[in-house]
């Protein structure tokens, strides 16, 4: 293959004609971090072998081929006319094997053929371009090809739908972006935007011709991907598109991006569309070089139905506010909760908050905070009692909101965690009454939540997001930890009465084989520490939606039992070691050592 790095175009084969300016050094297709280089596919030569034209097939699948039209030529015409490459995407951990199996029956032995494509399958992408991870497994498909009639061409006449990709392939071609749907049954006056991973293509979709803005935008508009769709509503009306022939969206010299849409929309009120162009606002705004600080959403007539402020869009930011608490609290080798305060990035002195956690008489082993840092939870050192109390006020240590009857202690009650909604929730993973539990509004009666995907797995760590929607369990089972993300839903209003489960449990880091630890770090990211199977301890990044960003691994730090990351994911990264105390990472820079004595170290949440 040939890369023009004059004209960032890279051809798939030697056979076609190319431009003879520029610079040119040969490079691999699968090579990543070359999304800047734009890959052409070339036609089958005449007179190919049955093992060229599926070569070429395969290669032409991870060019920037305008639909596919080059790559049809690979098929026969009923064949072309049929495959659907936008179905979905199998991804596999790197390019496909193929091996040839001509037809037994000496009549056809000449004119027909089958190939078997094999590797190993890492994920999906669906048609909604939701990113779906699989444990890594054997994958087998076959290529049918015949002789054309007519002619001695070899063609592929049976092939299945979608597009077939290794990993680096895929990552050079697809990138990850947040689309933004308001929670269902937030409290009264509130309006939290929940993240909504989806993969889409670098530069042009060869299918629909849009460029990565158009497209993030069309999958907004088209709602919510089928997992989160549950728990999440949009603000655009039923049948709400982009006006026919959209292909480019950008922002005007004047930083505000406008958005046409078609007659489904001409009607919206002020409030609504409001709420839909923060919608758009808050999914584009990282997606282009220049800022989008305004949006303007159109009617079919090319009117403007309203103009959104990124200022303006502030009351339905995703994390409840501009900033989020950036604090930090831990338990000190007394047992007493202490904060660092906010706005010194960790590098604070320690303080004991108000209150009975702070000075009283029962020590603590973990600690988790509201995200108003109005209460904190703490469990007790023999992990049996769970404490709710003031972190901003004195008074008496009340009695334990949840109380755990195991007999050993890691069999006790996990650390506590508040969702964004001010709920508090715990487990108790007694083997003779495991339970999930939750405390509206952090001081309510206990109630068991149910998690029908449970199985025989038990709850060892528990985070809840901060838009309130969503869980990250670590579960064990068979000797091995493992992160899965749960959905939140909620039966009934959101008050104290509502009933609540976490479902449809998914993976969120199939390439580790034991997680130690996680927490979330941003709207739609985790931070996790663990092994690959064989490996070494890591700590490294994580999608939501169970995709690895290819810069996610993190430098190590020594024997990480905990983790803890804020909303704002420009705050430090902190853990607790083992031999260095409590550390922490700011961007840019190393581990560096905060406390030396202390656990349990949380920001608010």
């Amino acid at each position: 293959m040939i890369a023009l790095l004059g004209c960032g175009v890279v051809l798939l084969s030697a056979c076609g004609s190319m431009p003879v300016t520029g610079d040119i050094k040969s490079v691999d297709a699968s090579q990543p971090g070359e999304s800047q280089v734009q890959v052409y596919a070339v036609a089958p030569r005449e007179n190919a072998t049955p093992g060229e034209v599926v070569d070429g097939f395969l290669e032409s699948m991870t060019s920037d081929d305008p639909g596919f039209r080059t790559t049809r030529k690979y098929l026969t015409k009923e064949a072309s006319r049929t495959w659907k490459p936008s179905a979905f995407t199998t991804v596999l951990s790197k390019a496909p094997n193929r091996s040839e199996h001509p037809v037994r029956d000496s009549d056809r032995s000449s004119t027909e053929l089958t190939f078997t494509l094999t590797g190993e399958k890492v994920a999906t992408v669906d048609a909604q371009s939701a990113y779906q991870p699989v444990a890594p497994t054997g994958f087998n498909r076959s290529l049918h090809m015949v002789r054309q009639n007519g002619s001695k061409e070899w063609r592929i006449d049976f092939v299945p739908d979608g597009l077939l990709l290794g990993q680096s392939d895929f990552k050079r071609l697809y990138r990850s972006v947040n689309k933004y749907y308001f929670a269902t049954g937030s409290a009264a006056g509130q309006s939290t935007l929940v993240a909504d991973p989806v993969y889409v293509r670098n530069r042009t979709d060869p299918i629909t011709g849009m460029d990565t803005v158009t497209q993030t935008v069309r999958s907004l508009v088209e709602g919510p991907t089928n997992w989160l769709r549950p728990v999440v509503d949009s603000r655009f009306p039923i049948g709400t598109v982009l006006r026919k022939g959209v292909t480019a969206l950008a922002p005007d010299d004047r930083s505000v991006l406008k958005v046409p849409l078609n007659k489904k929309a001409d009607g919206v009120g002020q409030r609504s569309c409001r709420m839909m162009a923060s919608q758009v606002l808050y999914t584009v705004r990282d997606l282009t070089s220049a800022r989008v600080e305004q949006v303007e959403l159109q009617r079919s007539d090319g009117s403007s139905l309203c103009v959104l402020g990124s200022d303006q869009a502030e009351e339905f930011a995703p994390d409840g506010s501009s900033g989020g608490p950036d604090s930090q609290y831990f338990v000190d080798d007394k047992g007493h909760v202490q904060r660092i305060p906010g706005s010194t990035k960790g590098s604070g002195d320690p303080e004991p908050v108000a209150g009975p956690l702070g000075d009283g008489p029962e020590p603590m082993s973990t600690v988790g905070v509201a995200r108003d840092e109005q209460l904190a939870a703490a469990v007790s050192r023999n992990s049996a009692s769970l404490y709710v109390a003031s972190v901003v006020s004195g008074g008496e240590l009340p009695g334990p909101a949840v109380t755990s009857e195991a007999k050993k202690p890691e069999d006790r009650l996990s650390a506590p965690s508040w969702d964004g909604r001010g709920d508090l929730w715990v487990a108790d993973r007694n083997p003779d009454d495991r339970r999930l539990l939750r405390l509206p509004g952090g001081t309510g009666e206990p109630s068991n939540v149910a998690v029908p995907d449970l199985g025989g797995a038990r709850i060892e760590a528990l985070r809840l997001s901060a838009d309130g929607v969503r869980i990250a369990l670590l579960l064990t089972e068979d000797g091995h930890t493992t992160l899965k993300i749960g959905r939140i839903e909620r039966q009934g209003g959101p008050d104290t009465r509502q009933g609540v489960s976490v479902v449809e449990l998914r993976k969120a880091a199939p390439q580790l084989a034991d997680v130690t630890a996680m927490s979330w770090s941003g709207r739609s990211r985790l931070v996790v520490v663990g092994k690959e199977q064989g490996g070494v301890q890591q700590v490294r990044y994580v999608q939501v939606d169970g995709s690895a960003p290819a810069s996610g691994v993190l430098p190590g730090a020594n024997q990480v039992s905990s983790v803890a990351a804020a909303d704002d994911e420009q705050l430090p990264l902190m853990a607790d070691t083992e031999d260095d105390g409590i550390v922490k990472l700011s961007p840019g820079d190393n581990w560096q050592t905060v406390l030396k004595k202390g656990s349990s170290l949380v920001y608010p949440g």
